[in-house]
């Protein structure tokens, strides 16, 4: 058994782990099962056979897609190439739409029949990743609405207008400020304000449910959605609902001038990023779609697009 080609490779096919393993010049020699399932069921470009593939070419279309994996994962297997280093090992991000996803690689030097040959490993580590995160969390929500705070936000719409640039994939962001909120601190008190915005809060929750939508505390009464790899029409759907489902709260707001319950104003703004933008011309737009719906009425919705769209 121990010299047989078959075995070993049922042995490497069996670990979930995904191999691959490549020449001095990057040239793939061989993949596990794991390797070659894992590429199959996430849209790989390479589908089948990966032998003669260049994983150091692949490493550079990532890069060139604005991908930091593909840039440090060339740095390391040079190093280990160029024997600068005996191993190379770092984690990263690898979300779908619908799925949090971390793994770690290690580079690693082979020397079989004279020649020499690097071994590529990739392993999830999703579990500890949300359990570490988890942790992290604690620190990043806002203390009274339990959703994520400003920072948390921030963090976030950079991260993922970096991913929907590089995968040309639109990104809609909501503001939403809630109706002359001051005149119901102001009739009611700050203690029945801050239920107040607690039960926003948890309405929030409800709409986001994918690794690349969240809701924040943007400040104050404001409030903000982020919805990735979604059109602008089905954007505009959700903030509807939203609104709709505000004013069935009923929440009593007999001093404001436009109606005596609370209700909401919305700016929304999507945009598909593009080389030399940045997610502050997106936050721009939806703050003047606010300024708009609050100048014509309030209690609705005011959008628009990039205009580059």
């Amino acid at each position: 058994m121990e010299n047989s080609y078959e075995a070993l490779s049922l042995i490497l096919d069996s670990i979930t782990e995904h191999l691959v393993v490549i020449d001095d010049n990057g040239i793939i020699q061989y993949t596990n099962k794991s390797w070659s399932e894992f590429g199959n069921s996430n849209a790989c470009a390479i589908s089948g056979d990966w032998r003669g593939v260049n994983y150091i070419e692949e490493c550079d279309k990532a890069s060139v897609m604005g991908d930091d994996f593909g840039t440090k994962a060339k740095k390391g297997i040079l190093s280990v190439i160029k024997n600068k280093v005996p191993f190379f090992y770092f984690e990263y991000p690898c979300h779908s739409l619908d799925q949090k996803r971390w793994f770690t690689m290690r580079v690693t030097a082979l020397k079989m029949a004279e020649r020499d040959y690097f071994v590529i490993s990739h392993q999830n580590i999703t579990e500890r990743k949300l359990a570490e995160e988890e942790v992290r969390n604690l620190a990043r929500l806002d203390g009274l609405t339990d959703i994520p705070n400003r920072r948390t936000f921030d963090e976030f719409l950079h991260n993922e207008w970096r991913r929907c640039l590089r995968l040309n994939k639109p990104i809609c962001l909501a503001i939403l400020d809630l109706d002359h909120f001051k005149l119901l601190n102001d009739l009611y008190g700050h203690q029945i304000g801050d239920e107040c915005l607690m039960q926003i809060g948890q309405l929030l929750k409800e709409f986001v449910s994918r690794p690349g939508d969240i809701c924040a505390r943007y400040g104050g009464e404001e409030f903000a959605l982020i919805w990735s790899d979604t059109p602008l029409e089905q954007a505009e759907r959700l903030s509807n609902e939203l609104l709709s489902n505000i004013i069935a709260l009923g929440i009593p707001n007999e001093g404001s001038p436009t109606e005596n319950y609370l209700t909401a104003s919305i700016g929304l703004a999507m945009s598909v990023p593009t080389e030399g933008s940045n997610e502050r011309e997106l936050i721009g737009l939806a703050d003047s779609m606010l300024y708009r719906a609050k100048k014509s009425g309030r209690n609705k919705i005011e959008r628009c697009r990039d205009r580059a769209q």
